[in-house]
This record gives C-alpha cells, sequence and structure tokens, in this order.
C-alpha cells in the first residue's frame, strides 16, 4: 500500500470519528409536539425560513412564510407575522411585496428586514424595512430586477443590523448567485462588498445565514462549502468553522451561544457526508458544540430538505425552527 493511500484512508478515518462525535451530542430539548403559531381559519402554513425574537423584551415571535406555499405569487395572504409566546397571532403584514420571503433580522428599535430571494412579475430581489407596526421604511435592491450592482441582488438569502446600524446582506441563494455579502450603513448606502464563488477562504457557495456575537464578528454560514466562516465587519477574514455543520441558518444570542440549523446534509446526495442534520447549540466563542436536536424527519438521506432553516431563540431559551419541507414552526423546550 503506497504512502499517500494511507494517508489519504486515515484522514478519511479522522473526519469520521469527528463526524460521529459531534453527530453524538445529547439533546437536552422536548419538542413541543404539532406545529407551532395559530393561524386564522382557512389559512395554512407555507414554506417557512425566517425566525427571530422581538426585540422589545415582549418575547414575541417574528416569522414570514410563504403565503400557505413555497411562493407568494400571485396570492395575497399577508406573509409577516407576530405571535406571543403562547403562539397566538398578534399581527400579520407584507401583502403583494414579496415572491419568496427567506431571511429575517429584527433590529435594536423592533424593525423588521426580510429579504425576498426570488423575482417574479415585476418584485422581488429586494430586502425590506418595516416598522413593528407594518409600515414599509426602506427597500434595498433593483425591484423585480437580479443583477451584481451596487444596489443590486440576485437572490439575498439573508439580512443582519449591526449594533451601530450597519446592514449587512447576504447575497446569493444558490451557488449561481452573487456568493458576496455586501454593507450598506443605516441610510441604505452602500459601503463594500466582498466574496466571490469558490471555496478558498473568504469565498462562498450559497451564503445563506447571518449571525453576530457580542464581539461583532460576523459569521456567515457558507452553506453550499458546508461550513461557517468568521469576518471583522470590514469582510477581514477570521476563521472558518466545521463543527456546526452544513449552516441553513444562523442565530447568536446575548450568551453568545451560537444556533446552527442544518437541513441539508446527505450522504445521498453527497452533502456533507457522515452528518446528522439538526439544529446544532454551541459556544460562539471557543467554537465547542454542546447540543444536537436531531432532525425529526426519520430518513433524511431519502428527502430533500427537512427540519430547520431557520433558528432562533428567545431570552428564555427555547428555540424554534422554520421549516421549508415541512412547513410548520417548530418549538423546542429545555429540560
Amino acid at each position: 500500500m503506497s504512502f499517500i493511500k494511507i494517508i489519504s484512508q486515515n484522514f478519511l478515518a479522522f473526519i469520521t470519528i469527528i463526524a460521529v462525535q459531534l453527530n453524538a451530542q445529547p439533546n437536552p430539548y422536548n419538542t413541543v409536539e404539532g406545529v407551532w403559531g395559530k393561524l386564522p381559519k382557512g389559512r395554512t402554513w407555507g414554506s417557512t425560513s425566517a425566525v427571530f425574537p422581538a426585540t422589545d423584551g415582549s418575547g414575541n415571535i417574528w416569522v414570514a412564510e410563504r403565503c400557505g406555499a413555497n411562493s407568494c405569487a400571485g396570492r395575497d395572504d399577508m406573509p409577516i407575522l407576530l405571535f406571543d409566546q403562547s403562539g397566538e397571532l398578534l399581527k400579520s403584514f407584507g401583502k403583494n411585496i414579496f415572491v419568496w420571503p427567506h431571511g429575517i433580522h429584527v433590529d435594536k428599535n423592533n424593525n423588521v428586514w426580510v429579504t425576498d430571494a426570488r423575482g417574479e412579475d415585476g418584485i422581488g430581489h429586494q430586502v425590506h424595512k418595516f416598522s413593528p407596526e407594518g409600515t414599509l421604511l426602506m427597500s434595498l435592491g433593483t425591484k423585480g430586477k437580479s443583477g451584481k450592482g451596487k444596489y443590486q441582488f440576485n437572490g439575498p438569502s439573508d439580512v443582519l443590523i449591526a449594533p451601530n446600524g450597519d446592514i449587512f446582506v447576504a447575497d446569493g441563494h444558490g451557488a449561481g448567485g452573487n456568493n458576496r455579502i455586501v454593507k450598506f450603513n443605516s441610510e441604505g448606502k452602500f459601503l463594500k462588498t466582498w466574496g466571490k464563488t469558490g471555496a478558498e477562504s473568504g469565498e462562498f457557495r450559497d451564503p445563506h445565514a447571518l449571525a453576530m456575537d457580542s464581539q461583532g464578528r460576523l459569521f456567515v454560514g457558507d452553506r453550499g462549502n458546508s461550513r461557517t466562516q468568521l469576518f471583522d465587519q470590514e469582510g477581514n477574514y477570521i476563521a472558518t468553522w466545521t463543527q456546526f455543520g452544513r449552516p441553513s441558518g444562523l442565530f447568536i444570542d446575548a450568551n453568545d451561544i451560537l444556533y446552527s440549523a442544518d437541513s441539508e446534509s446527505n450522504a445521498t446526495w453527497g452533502n456533507n457526508p457522515g452528518w446528522k442534520r439538526g439544529i446544532r447549540i454551541g459556544n460562539a466563542v471557543d467554537g465547542w458544540v454542546t447540543a444536537l436536536i436531531p432532525d425529526p424527519e426519520p430518513d433524511p438521506d431519502n428527502a430533500s430538505t427537512t427540519g430547520a432553516e431557520g433558528v432562533a431563540a428567545d431570552s428564555q431559551g427555547n428555540i424554534y425552527g422554520a421549516e421549508v419541507g415541512p412547513r410548520m414552526l417548530r418549538k423546542y423546550i429545555k429540560n
């Protein structure tokens, strides 16, 4: 046996051991049975990837779903929803503004930012800012048109507002998108962009999620590369983490706990083989993974997107998983 072959086999064995260890993390959460969040009579949940807690201390939960289907195109439902802690619907808005609501962020003033990651019938490919009452305050991107310019997006997946008001957009849903991060100031003025298609440090393949820790580091869920990349707010590369799986969604709470939703690891497709789907929970400071909520799908290797794509946690430590394939919002309560 050649030396190179021995090294290769040993490396693969090492990767397998690491994956098994991370897959074996405990699950200290109980699942609330059924769909969480009560919709009006006659209204059903659509594909849901966007969930974020209110920042006004109410404990309420903001959600954006796709109008009872997997697209809001041609539908009159209001996709942005606010629920109280018991799952009662408090308000809804956003009618006829979105094609494909995808990512969500609630800033320190409780304004709600939602990305629209598709375009159709003259709308889409934008990021919208709403007041807590539902008034449209700002839109970024060229309405209904994809592009690579300073004020254009091609399938923006997520948005994040830094403490100083700067706006970060993960631009490019799917490997064929722009694969970049775009930064604006609080007024929506373009500041800079970084990234391109690839697998090297600072490159992306489907940047799908954003989060920021207490140090101000920007976490980018680089889903197509099955990794999370860390940057400072000027786009300087810091590190790459693979221990949180293939991230569709990221969330960091006030205690620097990192939640990563892996809805696509799949041995059949060759997407991050050896890793189980589910929500991984750990420390955003040192990167240590402490818990894994397994995907509720019993056979994810023979299914498409399952479990949570979007993930968030409230101040009590309850976790919310926004599910695209199953079309629901699921709640987990710590034991």
